[in-house]
């Protein structure tokens, strides 16, 4: 089964105002949200595996988006979290710029072909005009409406 982006994305797990300015902060939040999604999580091992991951190249890869993620096993299939900052995160990005929306993905071990499915279709709604009006709105459900459109 495909999953489209407002599946992974949940209402409950978008945040229109990230209060962290770094990357540390960044994850913190993101991850606290998909914890409190998904009770079955742990903090500290999926914020491990998501360090473990960006060790060894930045997933700040477009400008002003960046998509950590990681092998979670503890995770049922595959979770997100979005995270919005109008100031910028400071990231340590490819191009060296704040990032602006943080897409975090965790996912089990099953779930890569799925994975590669949704880093696809993240690429695709950052490279058109949907990505600007999500970090222009601070509107959760107009978010989650924009994201179901990528499929």
């Amino acid at each position: 089964m495909m999953l489209s982006l407002d599946n992974i994305f949940e209402s409950k797990t978008i945040l229109p105002e990230l209060a962290g300015t770094t990357k540390e902060e960044a994850f913190f939040e993101l991850v606290d949200a998909i914890v409190a999604a998904h009770p079955e999580c742990n903090q500290e091992t999926m914020l491990a595996s998501l360090w473990e991951r960006e060790k060894k190249l930045s997933t700040g890869i477009s400008p002003g988006v960046a998509i950590p993620h990681a092998i979670y096993s503890d995770i049922g299939t595959i979770a997100g979290a979005l995270g919005i900052s109008r100031t910028g995160v400071e990231y340590d990005a490819l191009d060296k710029k704040p990032v602006h929306a943080i897409f975090m993905l965790v996912m089990n071990e099953n779930a890569k072909e799925n994975h590669l499915h949704i880093l696809a279709q993240i690429s695709t709604l950052v490279h058109t005009d949907a990505i600007a009006q999500i970090i222009e709105t601070n509107d959760v459900q107009k978010i989650h409406a924009i994201l179901s459109r990528f499929k």
